[in-house]
């Protein structure tokens, strides 16, 4: 892990500071992240020795961003991808561009890295042309240097010093013409895998820092537990162990190496006497306790209004899912150091401006005196322990000033204390026409938040715990068109008659909160299953069933280029089946269909993901393999999620504490066959495609579990047991 100091960062030749405050009177027109920070200095920097910078708010979690970014500044800038160096999400440094969440990087982040270089091309030109006494139309820039036809080149270094980084990216910048690309639209490898691959030091886990401490956490046996007493004397005194600290429920042990804290976790955790605890419905009672719990109507959607009622039959079928969890691959984990004036964070979260937020809350300082830097975790989409760890190393760091303090959590506190995807319920109704197509459409969702992410302090664990607790804000529902819960909820068929509800449920049994794609996943899940069972009803083709609904040619474009791909229609033989699913990601990102093939095993109920097609428009493609990436690890994901993952759970709170209480895919349920046909779309807006495939794989597994085994799943997770049953074998 490459050293940083805690106050600056040299990159390039250039010292980075902090950027000014954004010029919010710029017009509104500025597209992506520009609207918030339209200086180009926010974005790009040029070093005295001609070095160029590049700067995002936004955080590489495994989705290939840095990868991506790197060669759209590269291609405006007329530079190889290697010369480049990027610096992701830190408060002193980099634009605030919130979270990392909602498949927003490409589309926000990307968008401005690509005007702000196209506008510090202009500048370059500009300046090299009064240099050279030439029209800036006549010169090209290239490999670091603006040339004129006539060979004479100046060098960015040369001439860097005369143009004004700091002034704002103009609304109507000149950008590169699709038809020159040279970088952009190739599949450019991923600069993040390397290490990974290679056991180098790539995650937040390795940090190494001198004189680092090592801090571990003793959490409640159950949620809503307090702390009533803990004799800690002898524990304080072992070997190794600096302090036990406590701070009403809070309680942790520091020590001077890993298995010493380790051990000293485990010998607190024995004498630390504990009461209470938040009641927690028995499995079988869940969705019966959801929904009987208070929730606000919201409609969401309405069309048709006009008309009269339609004649017809109706359908109707509920569909449910269980609590899930990011079951991050390695525990959080957060190094912090205190230098008893001013505070800086190493985290994984999702968003370190928002986290940084938090802590000044948390702690009383002022933002300005606390840093936090993102460094990448193994593994997450969305909001797992991340941010509780950055309180947590926070609050012991103020506690043992001038020393690094890491913590690190287990893989039973990480599973049985993150926050978990929520549950939820759908209930879809239709009535088909006498034309067999959908004439009235009914929907309504219940579902609790699906953001509990800091700024607030409360929404740190930890804090929440403490002898002068902060409480957590009350859980709020994310508003349209993107929306939360109700994600996805909408359809983007034509539906002449439409009505679709969100039942927004504030209070939860459970912690809950982002989990990848949010409610999409269940509400693609839910619409897509019920297209299929209207299809059947109408005696008509699931595929040609959707074309008929749709006028979008973008949407027609990808499910005809996923069915014709697969051999949709193709007979498969006894115990299999092929299922269709189609979602445009919030009805506002990428649009993916796919086709998958499934063996079911009658007797055992299991049921294996054999081979899936997936076409996907992520409207222009920078880098092939990292969109592909995205897709392949969402369907796959999804795949887990839907035959494989539910949050066990007792009256006494969560029972997941390990991958046998909360078994995910190994590799051998990933399909023999996966693939993923791209339709690029040169000079079209990015279009987010890091969560679009999780809805449209559950519906996918469910419908051709249908025509596998003859048999309709409306619940998620789709284990064997429910397949079992359902079969009746």
């Amino acid at each position: 892990m490459t050293a940083l100091t805690r106050r600056t960062l040299l990159v390039g030749g250039a010292l980075l500071v902090g950027i000014g405050p954004p010029r919010r009177a710029l017009a509104a027109s500025l597209p992506g992240s520009l609207k918030e920070a339209p200086r180009i200095d926010a974005w790009i920097r040029i070093g005295e020795d001609g070095a160029v910078t590049v700067l995002t708010g936004k955080a590489e979690l495994g989705q290939g961003i840095k990868t991506a970014l790197i060669q759209v500044a590269a291609e405006e800038l007329g530079l190889a991808p290697a010369s480049l160096r990027l610096v992701t999400a830190d408060t002193e440094l980099t634009p605030n561009e919130g979270y990392t969440a909602g498949s927003h990087s490409m589309q926000d982040s990307a968008t401005a890295i690509r005007h702000a270089a196209a506008a510090c091309r202009a500048l370059l030109t500009a300046a090299a042309g009064r240099r050279l006494s030439l029209p800036p139309e006549s010169l090209t820039v290239a490999e670091g240097a603006v040339a004129a036809p006539d060979g004479r080149r100046l060098a960015f270094g040369e001439i860097a010093a005369g143009i004004e980084l700091d002034a704002d990216v103009p609304a109507e910048g000149r950008l590169r013409d699709p038809a020159t690309y040279t970088v952009v639209g190739r599949p450019l490898p991923r600069v993040d895998i390397p290490a990974k691959v290679a056991g180098g030091a790539a995650y937040i886990q390795d940090i190494r820092a001198p004189g680092m401490v090592h801090a571990r956490i003793v959490r409640p046996p159950r949620p809503g537990a307090r702390l009533v007493g803990v004799e800690a004397e002898a524990v304080a005194a072992r070997p190794g162990t600096i302090r036990v600290h406590r701070d009403g429920s809070f309680l942790a042990v520091l020590a001077e190496r890993e298995y010493a804290a380790v051990t000293a976790m485990r010998a607190l955790a024995r004498v630390a006497v504990w009461q209470g605890g938040t009641p927690v419905p028995e499995p079988d009672a869940l969705f019966a306790d959801l929904a009987g719990r208070a929730a606000k109507r919201s409609l969401i959607h309405e069309a048709g209004t006009g008309t009269p009622a339609p004649a017809g039959r109706r359908v109707a079928a509920q569909y449910r899912r269980r609590y899930q969890m990011h079951g991050s691959i390695g525990p959080s984990c957060a190094v912090a150091e205190f230098d008893g004036d001013r505070l800086t964070v190493w985290s994984h979260a999702q968003g370190m401006f928002p986290l940084r937020q938090a802590l000044a809350e948390l702690l009383a300082l002022p933002e300005d005196r606390i840093r936090c830097i993102h460094v990448e975790g193994s593994g997450c989409y969305g909001h797992n322990g991340a941010d509780d760890a950055a309180g947590d190393a926070a609050l012991l760091a103020r506690a043992l000033p001038g020393r690094p303090v890491r913590v690190q959590y287990t893989r039973e506190q990480e599973h049985l204390w993150e926050p978990y995807g929520g549950a939820m319920l759908t209930d879809a109704s239709a009535v088909l026409g006498p034309d067999d197509r959908i004439a009235d459409w009914d929907y309504a969702v219940r579902s609790p938040t699906h953001l509990t992410r800091p700024p607030g302090a409360g929404q740190l664990l930890s804090a929440r715990m403490l002898e002068k607790p902060f409480p957590a804000p009350p859980p709020k529902a994310l508003p349209q068109p993107e929306g939360g819960g109700d994600r996805n909820a909408i359809p983007l068929y034509r539906l002449p008659r439409a009505r679709v509800a969100h039942d927004f449920v504030a209070d939860m049994p459970l912690r809950v909160s982002a989990l990848r794609s949010l409610g999409a996943y269940m509400n693609v899940f839910s619409i897509e299953s019920f297209f299929d069972e209207l299809a059947e009803e109408a005696g008509a083709d699931p595929v040609a069933f959707r074309l008929a609904h749709l006028d979008d040619p973008r949407a027609r474009a990808v499910i005809e280029a996923a069915a014709s791909r697969f051999g949709w229609g193709t007979a498969l033989p006894r115990g299999r089946g092929a299922g269709f699913a189609f979602a445009r990601y919030k009805n506002l990102a990428a649009y993916c269909a796919l086709a998958v093939e499934v063996a079911v095993e009658r007797e055992s109920g299991r049921v294996r993901l054999v081979r899936a097609q997936a076409a996907v428009d992520a409207g222009e493609v920078v880098n092939p393999h990292g969109i592909r990436d995205q897709i392949e690890g969402g369907i796959i994901q999804a795949m887990s999620w839907s035959l494989f993952e539910a949050v066990g759970h007792d009256a006494e709170g969560p029972t997941s504490r390990d991958w046998s209480t909360y078994p995910i895919a190994r590799f051998p349920d990933v399909p023999d066959r996966l693939d993923v046909h791209l339709i690029d779309r040169p000079g079209q807006p990015f279009l987010g495609a890091g969560e679009v495939a999780q809805g449209p794989t559950a519906a996918a597994l469910a419908n051709a579990i249908r025509r596998a085994a003859g048999v309709r799943l409306r619940e998620l997770p789709m284990r064997p047991e429910l397949v079992k049953a359902a079969i009746g074998v």
